[in-house]
């Protein structure tokens, strides 16, 4: 039977905190055979590890990556989060526009409509992906 796997699990899990809770949570995971990671936990996790624990985003990656190799873990769209965390990461992009970008490769769509210029220096040499500006209607690498 599969278990979907909601934020606090894996957060107490990776911050230990509080210890009975975190502990737990180990043990659960360790355990477990068929958990399902859904993309909205991920971001989820992803900006509780940032806002409320302010865990860095290299600590973030890992651990998310971690999380994702568990053989009890499957996730919804495992590519599109890995390469999430890689944008993440290495471009230092938000997750959530790290996710839109890996999202818009994975299913071939070249473009991403956003005001959000972030989103042009960061994927200039990771993605083929551009950003669409619905001010100026067109796709834009330079914000």
């Amino acid at each position: 039977m599969s278990v979907v796997l909601d934020t606090n699990v894996i957060v107490r899990h990776l911050t230990q905190e509080p210890a009975d809770q975190g502990a737990a949570a180990s043990r659960f995971l360790a355990q477990a055979d068929a958990l399902v990671l859904t993309d909205v936990i991920a971001a989820e996790t992803v900006h509780v590890l940032e806002s409320v624990y302010r865990a860095p985003r290299d600590t973030i990656a890992t651990a998310m990556r971690a999380l994702l190799a568990l053989r009890s873990v499957t996730a919804e769209r495992p590519r599109v989060l890995r390469r999430s965390l890689d944008l993440y990461e290495t471009a230092r992009m938000d997750y959530t526009d790290a996710y839109l970008v890996a999202f818009a490769e994975a299913r071939g769509i070249g473009q991403v409509a956003s005001f959000d210029r972030a989103i042009d220096k960061a994927v200039r040499r990771q993605s083929a992906v551009t950003r669409l500006d619905p001010l100026a209607g067109a796709a834009t690498h330079d914000g």
